[in-house]
């Protein structure tokens, strides 16, 4: 069952690389082909690529892929995000590549009128003389699909997705079994219940220092200054004064 799991991922993260893969290659290469009247000896054939066509495919074709990447290491809330914007992403492709096969010569304009010099929609049509469309459009259209449908598929099979993978946590492990997390909670209960002892053997060291200051001897008191003298007035005379 895990193994299926898998597969749905790995499947729908393809899906999504093929499908932008897809669009960012149709935006490289030519969409139309157009055969336009000889006007001041300029060329009667104009080529217009994906790009110039559909400004907004490559960007949405980048974007993604840079889905994919976030889509693999999201978790399911923030999985369902992404799969969202994936389809919102997928249904912007498809848009974009069907609005320039509804209307060749709005899109190809700008390139018309580059090549040509005439500008105006009235005076390019009449300009125009036959259009030619590849296939690429419609590679970009099936990109676009994929890329909407992996967005879909990643929420269908949102419980079905592998998480994290855990091989890297047994190493932290305790010898009883213990996970890690559970080891360390055990190590901070320990510690929260020897710090009452560590208080009260900090308590007798404080006492007992104060013992052994109240128990040494006290420094002698200063002689009293007339008995000082009388002392050594006796001495002059000859007399012992401690006698």
């Amino acid at each position: 069952m895990r193994t299926d799991n898998r597969r749905v991922k790995y499947l729908t993260l393809l899906a999504l690389v093929v499908g932008s893969g897809l669009g960012l290659l149709s935006a490289t290469q030519t969409w139309f082909t157009i055969q336009v009247r000889d006007v001041a000896d300029h060329a009667g054939t104009v080529t217009v690529a994906g790009s110039a066509a559909a400004p907004a495919l490559t960007a949405l074709s980048l974007a993604g892929l840079a889905l994919t990447a976030a889509l693999a290491i999201a978790g399911p809330v923030f999985r369902i995000v992404l799969a969202l914007l994936g389809i919102l992403l997928g249904v912007s492709i498809v848009y974009s590549a069907l609005a320039v096969l509804g209307d060749p010569l709005q899109a190809a304009s700008a390139a018309i009128t580059s090549a040509t010099g005439v500008a105006g929609e009235a005076s390019l049509r009449k300009l125009v003389q036959s259009t030619t469309t590849e296939f690429w459009p419609w590679i970009a259209v099936v990109g676009g699909v994929l890329v909407a449908v992996a967005g879909a598929l990643a929420i269908v099979f949102l419980r079905a997705w592998p998480g994290p993978s855990r091989k890297y946590q047994a190493r932290f492990a305790g010898e009883d079994g213990r996970s890690a997390e559970e080891a360390l909670a055990g190590l901070d209960g320990a510690a929260e219940a020897e710090q009452p002892e560590g208080a009260a053997e900090a308590g007798d060291e404080r006492e007992a220092r104060e013992a052994a200051e109240s128990d040494a001897p006290a420094e002698p008191a200063a002689l009293d200054r007339d008995t000082a003298i009388d002392s050594w007035d006796e001495l002059s005379r000859g007399d012992d004064p401690t006698r």
